[in-house]
């Protein structure tokens, strides 16, 4: 028998299960090896007016910022051409490592993306939109970061194409999500980078608008570290913050916050 032991866990194995266990991974369940450094999680429905040269621009990108990578578009529904055309791009590029899920049936952005997390295989994981929202530069500036924070978080300095009520509707959400969490954090609904675990170990049950400000805090709340970082972007689609899923979805996120709040208070972390 051989025992093991971190400053959390100590673990007993007997001498059979040595031979093929990770011992390392025991111990530090996220970090096991990784087959490549970052998994590029692509949302794509009805981009066929983006999606080439979005995936052109993680690819460019990506060679710079890291020494290996995937990309995963799941589709999640499109009626346009959007499909023919990462079909085509991935045929037209057989040295780049894509793999393009279709849902048959539509299961919204925060099911994809926990989705993505389990089927990557990249020691980092970050969201990207199917309509290129990211230049090169932000990208590179992101996601060179890697391994410096569990979580990236860019604060878009400059969004072309968002202004007045939008850029105040964005700063209110920002400040009651911060209100209510004790946190500081600058903006939430920006395509973060994240270890890939800790999507698969603590994603949200919330859906909509507000899942990737319940996923950062509760990270944050598990005692994650991060860092900020002021890159350009570009809106292309229209605002549907204010439709009533979203609505709904955004008080599903600060219910939550508030339970946990009150539950670390009764209980700790």
């Amino acid at each position: 028998m051989k025992s093991i032991a971190s400053n959390e866990f100590e673990i007993f194995l007997s001498d059979k299960a040595t031979s093929y266990q990770d011992q390392e991974a025991l111990l530090h369940s996220g970090m096991a090896s990784c087959a490549l450094m970052l998994t590029a999680f692509v949302s794509c429905y009805n981009e066929e007016e983006y999606i080439v040269q979005t995936l052109d621009n993680i690819c460019s990108a990506l060679q710079v910022a890291v020494p290996s990578f995937e990309i995963i578009v799941i589709d999640d529904g499109s009626v346009d051409e959007s499909i023919s055309l990462v079909k085509r791009y991935i045929e037209e590029h057989p040295q780049e490592n894509i793999i393009l899920r279709r849902n048959l049936v539509n299961r919204g952005l925060a099911q994809n993306f926990i989705d993505g997390a389990f089927l990557g295989k990249g020691e980092y994981y970050k969201l990207f939109c199917g309509d290129n929202t990211e230049p090169p530069e932000s990208i590179i500036a992101i996601c060179q970061l890697a391994g410096q924070a569990d979580i990236i978080i860019p604060n878009y300095s400059n969004v072309e194409g968002k202004q007045g009520f939008r850029m105040w509707l964005s700063n209110a959400y920002t400040i009651l999500i911060n209100l209510v969490s004790g946190n500081k954090v600058r903006y939430y609904n920006g395509l973060h980078l994240h270890r890939r675990y800790n999507i698969m170990r603590w994603h949200p049950n919330t859906r909509g608008f507000g899942f990737q400000a319940d996923i950062i805090c509760m990270l944050l709340e598990h005692g994650a570290s991060y860092l900020e970082v002021s890159v350009p972007a570009v809106n292309r689609a229209p605002s549907r913050a204010l439709t009533w899923k979203n609505v709904l979805s955004v008080g599903h996120t600060l219910t939550n916050l508030l339970i946990r709040q009150l539950a670390m208070r009764v209980y700790g972390r």
